[in-house]
């Protein structure tokens, strides 16, 4: 396989992964791109390589720059900005983790947390099915609460050894 047709893939296959960390395909393609780039790309560049606005370019930029997995580059004698996004694949996915964690667990705790104090009759079936749903899903909630943070404060070779043991 070629590197044009090769790098083609790697981004199509990474954008398709991105609905499944929760960020949009485009936005997900241009961290492929960045990913694999050597030196940092303009904004110009992005969107000359994806075929996309620079609406699409800016707003997705800017969020990966959000999420963590982009910085903004200077370059001495440039006026553009460029963009370079983080090599390690374990900080891409320690930072991915949190945010994930910041967007969607976190929310959803808040709300668990408020609905175990629903009144009502503890005898009521309705009242009880519904306080014994709302703590075991908070209980789980809890508890992967607890493996993403122990996921992110980790270090690389303490997860992939504890990973392993697992699954011997």
């Amino acid at each position: 396989m070629k590197l044009a047709e090769a790098k083609a893939q790697f981004i199509q296959t990474w954008g398709s992964l991105g609905a499944q960390w929760g960020i949009n395909r485009t936005m997900a393609q241009i961290h492929a791109l960045l990913l694999i780039m050597p030196d940092p790309l303009s904004a110009d560049e992005i969107m000359q390589e994806l075929n996309i606005s620079r609406g699409n370019t800016n707003m997705n930029v800017r969020e990966l720059i959000n999420w963590g997995l982009v910085e903004r580059i200077l370059v001495p004698g440039e006026r553009r900005e460029f963009f370079s996004a983080e090599k390690d694949i374990w900080k891409v996915a320690t930072y991915i983790a949190k945010e994930r964690k910041k967007r969607e667990l976190d929310p959803i705790m808040k709300v668990l947390n408020q609905l175990q104090d629903v009144e009502g009759e503890a005898k009521d079936k309705y009242v009880k099915s519904f306080k014994d749903s709302i703590q075991n899903i908070n209980k789980f909630a809890h508890h992967t609460d607890k493996t993403i943070n122990s996921f992110v404060k980790s270090e690389e070779s303490w997860f992939y050894s504890t990973l392993l043991k697992i699954f011997k």
